[in-house]
């Protein structure tokens, strides 16, 4: 994807207001998506979730997503395939928008949590039967629909 296309997005959420901007990583193997666990006690604990955390000052959409599914899950970014949209949640009482792409890894094998308490490969049919957002869950959906991928 063109830088061009990262700024527009920046501008777009800039002009109604928002002012601070998470990634977030759809890493697909075969038709599942990894999912990270947060930890119990924490900020919607137990929750299962997309690779993803805040982007640095002056650091671009897709400098974040690499660095975050690094730092997440051990794993390499070989690229950014697509966008998926976005969703806005509040933390703090400051505004935040998340920003979903799907990215290519080197290696779907060999991932270290380090911030979460498990991972796991989550297939279609077993979507009913983790605990995650409406907005996860919305993203995960639209990864599938857009591959076209029956599970």
């Amino acid at each position: 994807m063109e830088n061009s296309f990262y700024q527009s997005l920046i501008r777009e959420a800039r002009r109604q207001g928002i002012r601070r901007y998470v990634v977030g990583a759809v890493i697909a193997r075969r038709s599942s998506v990894l999912l990270l666990e947060r930890p119990l006690g924490g900020w919607w604990g137990e929750f299962w979730e997309l690779p993803s955390g805040k982007v640095e000052t002056g650091e671009s959409l897709e400098d974040a997503v690499r660095r975050e599914v690094q730092e997440e899950t051990g794993l390499a970014v070989r690229g950014v395939a697509g966008y998926l949209g976005f969703f806005d949640y509040t933390v703090g009482g400051r505004k935040t928008r998340q920003f979903n792409f799907v990215v290519m890894v080197r290696s779907p094998a060999g991932i270290r949590v380090q911030e979460h308490t498990g991972y796991r490969w989550l297939s279609r049919r077993d979507l009913g039967r983790v605990k995650i957002t409406r907005q996860v869950r919305a993203v995960v959906e639209s990864f599938w629909k857009k591959m076209q991928w029956k599970a």
